[in-house]
């Protein structure tokens, strides 16, 4: 059975920590494959900032192109908005039920998961990689990290967030050393953030 890493999130715009961070799984787990899988709409986040969706989704075409194992994913594009992980989790089982998918979140997404829509069908269902945050204020421990299901892995720690790249981009700052390469190229080229 296919294992496939489910990396959930806007990329607006995807940035290296994104790609060091997938990286780091892929090669300190046993999954095969990570998707990046290019949300439409958060149903936590303002769409107000969001680039459209293809944008988005090009821009993680053109991260992972030289990464073997890396896909992005559109998946979500074609399902009802707002986009909810377990609806989504349950439309690829039934269209790859050869893989095994697991959902990789950060530890501060840990905190709002009861809130998620099927939160515990969710966690019963599917494996979970959380991966480390920084935290603002005190950290406290979620009584999720007992839960069978959800592992922390001990990623590197990367403070870099597409709002501070948007806000820099808008200001007229360099953000040439936190994209990939064919990124910044991507969004250099255009008025996107500005």
């Amino acid at each position: 059975m296919k294992k496939i890493g489910l990396f959930f999130g806007s990329f607006n715009p995807i940035h290296i920590g994104h790609l060091i961070l997938a990286n780091y799984i892929l090669e300190n787990s046993d999954m095969d494959e990570l998707w990046f899988v290019v949300s439409p709409q958060n149903p936590f986040k303002d769409k107000k900032s969001l680039l459209k969706d293809h944008n988005r989704l090009d821009m993680v075409q053109l991260a992972v192109k030289n990464y073997p194992n890396m896909r992005a994913s559109n998946v979500e594009f074609s399902l009802p908005k707002p986009s909810y992980t377990i609806d989504t989790l349950t439309y690829l089982h039934e269209k790859h039920p050869d893989y095994s998918f697991s959902l990789i979140m950060g530890e501060d997404n840990l905190d709002s998961l009861h809130k998620w829509k099927n939160a515990d069908t969710l966690i019963k269902n599917h494996h979970i990689i959380v991966y480390p945050r920084v935290f603002e204020g005190e950290k406290k421990d979620s009584e999720y990290l007992q839960h069978e299901n959800i592992s922390m892995i001990k990623a590197p720690v990367i403070e870099l967030s597409a709002t501070e790249i948007r806000n820099m981009i808008k200001e007229g700052k360099n953000v040439r050393p936190m994209l990939p390469p064919e990124v910044f190229e991507y969004l250099d080229g255009s008025n996107f953030y500005k």
